[in-house]
């Protein structure tokens, strides 16, 4: 499991006293319009057999709505289009396994980390022509999939080719799924994510798909929300809450452990 645990259940079992005890700031049941791309298993996406939006993300949305006192109203949007949303206050919050970053910091504010993930190399399950970032990067006839203006663009574009962001070899899609199913069928090679998605794909792939290298550096999950909003320190407060007591790392027993994707 390439997932870091946001801390070990030991640890947040004698921390859960002190920060439990604090009473968490009651918001008397305020809506809070929360956009995500229920496009990022095992985080959020499209249950397949119910229709249904659910993931690792809408558990906590939830625990923290009760935790808070608030009302979630969901809405959706692409990725390209959910930073700058949040950025113009269409929304109070967004979610999708947003990496935290100081350039998407100048224009939209983040709460603290609720996961901290590794970025890994998803190829298919025969695939024998690379086994690292090294030998992709040396095969010109290679392909990788991505979603523009995300952490597995940047680290394609930077730490892996040549810091070309219009490289040929990046091929671009507007979904992570749609670059995954790109992969699945051979138009592209290599699909980049964070563990957390990268071993749902593999778990639910029956062998079609498998991580290979060494994972590329890790990224911290967070919140986003307009600058200046007032919900990030709620937000914070419930999410360390979360960390002390022991439910962040019972979402990620049941998400990352328990939970196979297409079954």
């Amino acid at each position: 499991m390439r997932l870091t645990f946001t801390a070990a259940a030991a640890a947040a079992l004698l921390s859960a006293t002190a920060v439990v005890a604090q009473d968490l700031p009651d918001l008397e049941g305020r809506e809070v319009v929360v956009v995500t791309e229920n496009a990022y298993p095992p985080l959020q996406f499209i249950d397949p057999e119910s229709g249904e939006a659910i993931g690792w993300e809408y558990d906590a949305m939830a625990e923290i709505a009760e935790r808070l006192n608030i009302e979630v109203t969901y809405e959706n949007t692409s990725w390209d289009a959910m930073i700058p949303a949040v950025s113009e206050g269409q929304y109070d919050m967004g979610m999708t396994g947003i990496t935290i970053r100081e350039d998407r910091a100048e224009v939209v504010d983040f709460s603290d980390r609720y996961m901290t993930s590794e970025m890994v190399m998803l190829v298919r399950g025969d695939e024998d022509r690379f086994t690292d970032a090294e030998s992709f990067a040396a095969d010109e006839d290679l392909l990788v999939a991505a979603q523009p203006g995300t952490t597995p663009f940047y680290v394609a574009v930077y730490d892996m080719l040549d810091g070309d962001e219009a490289n040929p070899r990046i091929v671009l899609f507007e979904t992570f799924g749609a670059g995954v199913q790109a992969l699945r069928t051979g138009d592209v090679d290599l699909v980049l994510t964070d563990g957390t998605a990268g071993e749902g794909y593999v778990e639910s792939s029956e062998g079609e798909l498998k991580i290979v290298g060494e994972p590329l550096g890790t990224e911290d999950f967070g919140f986003i929300f307009p600058q200046g909003s007032d919900l990030v320190e709620p937000m914070n407060a419930a999410i360390a809450a979360m960390e002390a007591d022991g439910t962040l790392d019972a979402l990620n027993t049941k998400w990352f452990l328990d939970y196979k994707m297409g079954e």
